[in-house]
């Protein structure tokens, strides 16, 4: 039978008894996804991807808010700073529903924040600096997530300070202090097991590290500025949020 003759004899099947209906929808998704299937296994398409999601993205987001985007390009004024993972899983438009605007957000390996260093940071120092002191965001937050790659990798650097790659270890070599931590109190758990507790303790780390910029600290102790650990997880489907006090004043000289 061609093609032709099998679409209409499905159409004249459907107009005669409604009620299979459902059923022929579901025959219909079925087989569509069989077939998009095959198509995959035949070659990827790199370049209608990125242009199908840009049509998809048009015509579902842009056309259908169009005051939305007028605001914006006027200017963006984000209420909040993310650094959040490189991992393709663990966007945080997604998961934490940010929509265009909202979030003035940095990724990398394993989500962290270096300390003030104007040479071998200087990228990073350039993002923080734009946010807290020309976008003034109110809330910075560092997301760590499970299952983190990055957090393995620092995890299973070798102690001696041997590397076997060009900036990987040296990037999650940042966040060392957790490490040693999680060793010292985690001694008695399995290497899995330890690496759940690193990711949480690598994001203090990095909150810690951001105190270390003066204009964050000057924020923090004018109360212009929150920041926030945070921790994703999605095997569980689940997402913790907490603050740490580092008791921040004021410094008094007599």
């Amino acid at each position: 039978m061609a093609y032709e003759e099998a679409i209409a004899g499905l159409q004249k099947l459907l107009s005669e008894k409604s009620e299979l209906g459902e059923a022929a929808a579901a025959k219909v998704r079925e087989l569509t996804v069989a077939l998009t299937a095959g198509t995959e296994k035949a070659g990827f398409d790199p370049d209608e991807r990125i242009r199908a999601g840009f049509e998809h993205f048009k015509k579902e987001n842009y056309e259908k808010k169009p005051e939305l985007y007028g605001e914006l390009a006027q200017g963006q004024s984000p209420k909040f700073m993310v650094f959040a993972c490189s991992d393709s899983r663990v966007c945080p438009s997604h998961v934490l529903n940010f929509q265009p605007g909202e979030a003035f957000v940095v990724r990398n390996i394993a989500s962290m924040v270096p300390p003030f260093d104007q040479k071998r940071y200087s990228g990073m120092g350039a993002a923080i600096e734009y946010a807290v002191i020309h976008l003034k965001v109110e809330n910075i937050l560092v997301i760590g997530h499970s299952c983190c790659g990055g957090i393995k990798g620092l995890m299973s650097t070798a102690d001696d300070g041997s590397t076997n790659s060009d900036f990987i270890e040296e990037w999650v070599s940042i966040c060392k202090p957790a490490k040693t931590k999680v060793k010292a109190d985690c001694n008695n758990l399995g290497f899995n097991e330890q690496c759940s507790h690193l990711e949480k303790e690598a994001v203090n780390v990095s909150l810690g590290n951001l105190l270390t910029y003066p204009f964050v600290r000057e924020a923090l102790i004018k109360k212009t500025l929150a920041i926030k650990g945070g921790h994703y997880d999605f095997v569980k489907g689940s997402f913790e949020l907490w603050n740490l006090d580092f008791n921040i004043s004021t410094t008094v000289s007599v």
